[in-house]
């Protein structure tokens, strides 16, 4: 009697509700970088501390870093350091915001007439290398030493970047999108709400981003060179009377403006583009 084959195995029913393998990986791996990144600056801190209390640096030039935050903690209690922020902020969101009006709708102009870019890339290669350092005299000839010559100094600054990345961005609309939305007869609004939009807001973002810390540099620089208040006059003078402890601090309170700043831009770009692909983590979400 010939044997029957036995019966395949039926397939397991998946089950619903478990989590696929590496799911939670990413929120698990978030506070373990954290971590990591945390003590990295713990450690290089500590060296530093040992080094300046040890004779390794010289500690009239380089106080223990432990000093440099026990005086950021007072400062933080005082109006005067909040003072300083704000005119440092001040200058750096005024510029940010004139060079925004005018960069953003001016790429875009020129990102999507190929005309209009050809006659502007000349002038846009001429004046984007120059420094903006270089500026400054002209800048206190015309606006003096006071926030008009920082606004000014800013704006010229990230003006170049936020309009480079506006046109790339525009440009950057697949062809065969934008013929088959002309084919279908969308309107001008239209292309531009569902096509341009969309493509060319990662890089404003990333071009805010990038504008963000060189408007951050024009205002202390300026602050520095000119003596315009803000954070940068109140280094100079704590340098000039021998506090140095106070300058450090003030230079590390700089260097966390900074970071907070770069870390908003961060947030805002991954809230507002969580659609886009850049945005997406390696589970798709």
């Amino acid at each position: 009697m010939r044997e029957e084959a036995a019966p395949a195995p039926l397939p397991r029913r998946a089950e619903t509700g478990s989590p696929a393998r590496g799911a939670g990986t990413g929120t698990r791996r978030r506070p373990r970088d954290l971590g990591t990144k945390l003590a990295g600056v713990a450690v290089v801190l500590i060296a530093l501390d040992v080094c300046s209390r040890t004779g390794v640096l010289p500690r009239v030039w380089f106080p223990p870093v432990s000093e440099m935050y026990a005086e950021i903690g007072r400062l933080a209690l005082g109006w005067p350091l909040w003072q300083e922020i704000g005119r440092t902020l001040s200058g750096w969101a005024i510029g940010m915001g004139l060079a925004a009006l005018c960069a953003v709708p001016l790429g875009v102009l020129l990102g999507t007439s190929r005309i209009a870019f050809e006659m502007a890339k000349a002038v846009i290669e001429f004046f984007r290398p120059v420094p903006s350092v270089a500026l400054i005299p002209l800048a206190v000839l015309v606006y003096g030493t006071g926030l008009e010559m920082k606004v000014f100094l800013i704006a010229f600054a990230t003006f170049w970047p936020l309009l480079l990345q506006t046109i790339y961005g525009v440009q950057d609309v697949d062809p065969v999108v934008r013929d088959t939305a002309r084919c279908y007869g969308l309107p001008p609004l239209a292309r531009f709400t569902r096509m341009t939009l969309p493509s060319a807001a990662p890089y404003i973002a990333t071009g805010l981003r990038i504008a963000s810390a060189i408007a951050l540099v024009l205002a202390v620089t300026a602050e520095l060179v000119v003596g315009a208040p803000g954070l940068g006059q109140a280094i100079v003078v704590a340098q000039s009377s021998g506090a140095t402890t106070l300058m450090y601090a003030l230079i590390i309170v700089t260097g966390l403006l900074g970071w907070a700043l770069n870390s908003a831009f961060q947030a805002a770009e991954k809230r507002l583009l969580r659609w886009h692909p850049s945005q997406r983590g390696e589970d798709g979400r």
